[in-house]
């Protein structure tokens, strides 16, 4: 596996993970669970990260909302 190099930048290593897995979470390349684990926080907790960015933690994409409607 090919090692990541990332110019010198003025953000630590933490802040860098959690910008890293709201992305690949905001893209949709891993999931709410994979992005908390990544960022190093519980799934609670990331979802409240990502609410206080305005980033939803539920993913609507998938949903088909007139076949919840119908089976309400």
């Amino acid at each position: 596996m090919e090692l990541l190099e990332i110019p010198e930048i003025n953000v630590d290593k933490e802040e860098l993970k959690l910008l890293l897995a709201i992305k690949l979470f905001e893209e949709g390349k891993v999931s709410l669970g994979k992005a908390a684990e990544i960022a190093g926080f519980t799934e609670k907790t990331f979802s409240e990260i990502l609410l206080k960015r305005k980033t939803s933690p539920i993913k609507y994409q998938d949903l088909n909302l007139q076949e919840e409607i119908d089976n309400a």
